[in-house]
């Protein structure tokens, strides 16, 4: 089974095991900082990060105004508080210095290297960010990995341990937006619940019967 196969057959996998995901789709400049707090932690404390930022702030608009310790306290919840900070009101000054208005919509219509060239520009961003805001608020074909989709399709055979883990995902895949996010989301589930770093449960994993090390496990 070629690459690009066996990471359809490891959605149909997926699919059948947790069904369709839905996602809650969210406004590009919320995702992008979303997705900022949601760096080294988990999404319980990503959530009560932003929404201790709004509570504070009001608009993400007063956010980018604001003085950077003050966004640091506001976001204690979600772990590297100060660093994160910066980087939000960096990336926030930069998109209202560069369009005169904190939109991003003007993405939606550029080339989509353009466009992912633009975002990784921001401070602090890298290809998992500007992918999560091209797929999930955009609609746009590219496929973001994080920690987990990486340990996942490591296993399974789809990433080689030299591999650019993005470069790689977004050669192998069908350029299909729906796709990429059901992939993107049950992947994350799987190696959350089942694929961890550490004892995966392999005996109940989805993919085992494609997966090169549960097969090398249970030689």
């Amino acid at each position: 089974m070629d690459a690009t196969k066996r990471a359809v057959w490891a959605l149909e996998r997926l699919h059948a095991a947790y069904g369709i995901p839905r996602p809650d789709p969210s406004a590009p400049v919320e995702t992008l900082v979303l997705t900022i707090l949601s760096q080294n932690t988990n999404d319980v404390n990503r959530d009560r990060a932003y929404a201790s930022l709004l509570e504070r702030f009001g608009t993400l608009d007063a956010v980018r105004t604001a003085p950077v310790g003050r966004v640091s306290e506001a976001i204690r919840h979600g772990g590297l508080h100060r660093q994160k900070a910066e980087r939000i009101v960096q990336v926030l000054d930069r998109i209202v210095a560069e369009r005169g208005r904190l939109d991003l919509s003007f993405l939606e219509s550029m080339p989509l290297d353009d466009a992912m060239a633009w975002l990784l520009a921001s401070p602090g961003v890298g290809h998992k960010t500007a992918g999560i805001v091209m797929l999930f608020s955009f609609g746009r074909a590219y496929f973001p990995v994080d920690t987990h989709i990486r340990r996942v399709f490591t296993r399974v055979g789809l990433i080689g341990p030299r591999d650019d883990p993005h470069r790689r995902m977004n050669e192998i895949l069908p350029a299909d937006a729906a796709l990429m996010s059901d992939l993107h989301l049950l992947t994350i589930r799987l190696g959350r619940e089942v694929c961890h770093p550490k004892r995966p449960e392999c005996p109940v994993c989805p993919l085992r019967t494609g997966c090169d090390e549960a097969r090398i496990d249970a030689v």
